[in-house]
């Protein structure tokens, strides 16, 4: 009890010790009475005025009437078109986003975030995408550190079921065919700089640009920080839009090069999977990063930990 009372009374002490110290602070930085505030002085204004006023704060006159010296939220100042038409049309694309997720089902999880992100970052004035504005608050905290790719990797190795594969080491090879679409990616970007003069991409944003067709977005987001950060937006929506299309891409390519009782096939468990083998195997990926490509021991490990948490 006495001891109670003992770090109670310094916790008295020390919060009217700080109380004073800032009223000293607050007294030394204060301003003189003698300073004259300037006031805007109110101008009365008919009807008519204050609807135009009001109008001129609209985003509607911000996009039927673009004006120079508008930024970006990097400093970049905005064209004309940017300002005006382009909105338009990414208005228009997010619209579709929303359409194909809500009625047509393809992927809502993915193209719903994305749609009411496009369409946030798209309304003028606001600035939603500034420093102080909600969508990039939501950057510098997880995406400009790279912190969200992971958590999200973190969650795919939660819901990834690795029992068909520990089964069946071949199928391994199925997932070895995104690597086709990688480096399809970087040389088809590498030659649309390289033959038209339309795209001027660096090597590193060719790199960016290539996890794409690899269809994983926190690879994505996650190579475009460290290389590309200025492709970041652009790449980030290709690849979830990519991913969330698949179910529209793929049935004629599929229907293409099989037949129909090559389709009715069922793929069948060769063998039961121990717990133990589902709690060694993500230690052994670890691991086998950690020896042969520790640049993708942040991706891999937390991958590694969500599906090791899920099996545990």
């Amino acid at each position: 009890m006495r001891l109670k009372r003992l770090i109670l009374s310094w916790l008295f002490i020390l919060a009217m010790t700080t109380g004073s110290i800032y009223a000293s602070n607050t007294d030394n930085h204060a301003t003189p009475s003698d300073t004259k505030v300037e006031e805007e002085v109110y101008v009365s204004k008919t009807i008519p005025q204050m609807l135009v006023s009001f109008y001129h704060t609209t985003g509607l006159k911000a996009l039927i009437s673009p004006k120079d010296g508008v930024k970006t939220s990097d400093g970049k100042e905005m064209s004309h078109f940017a300002q005006g038409l382009g909105r338009i049309i990414m208005f228009g694309v997010v619209f579709l986003l929303f359409y194909l997720a809500i009625a047509k089902q393809f992927e809502p999880l993915l193209l719903l975030p994305i749609a009411f992100g496009g369409l946030l970052a798209n309304i003028p004035i606001a600035n939603m995408t500034g420093d102080h504005g909600m969508l990039g608050i939501i950057y510098n905290m997880g995406i400009a550190n790279e912190f969200f790719p992971l958590v999200i990797f973190m969650g795919v190795g939660a819901m990834t079921d690795f029992a068909p594969l520990l089964s069946n080491p071949k199928t391994a090879l199925l997932g070895g065919a995104a690597q086709f679409g990688i480096f399809g990616s970087l040389v088809g970007a590498a030659m649309l700089t390289e033959y038209t003069g339309i795209f001027d991409f660096t090597l590193k944003q060719c790199s960016a640009i290539s996890i794409i067709g690899g269809a994983d977005g926190p690879t994505s987001i996650f190579i475009a920080s460290a290389l590309a950060p200025e492709l970041l937006g652009a790449i980030a929506v290709a690849a979830y839009s990519y991913m969330a299309l698949v179910p529209v891409i793929q049935p004629p390519i599929m229907k293409a090069l099989t037949t129909v009782e090559e389709r009715r096939i069922v793929m069948k468990t060769t063998r039961k999977v121990h717990r133990l083998e589902k709690l060694f195997f993500p230690i052994v990926v670890v691991i086998m990063t950690a020896l042969f490509l520790p640049d993708a021991a942040p991706l891999m490990g937390a991958f590694a930990l969500g599906n090791f948490a899920k099996e545990f």
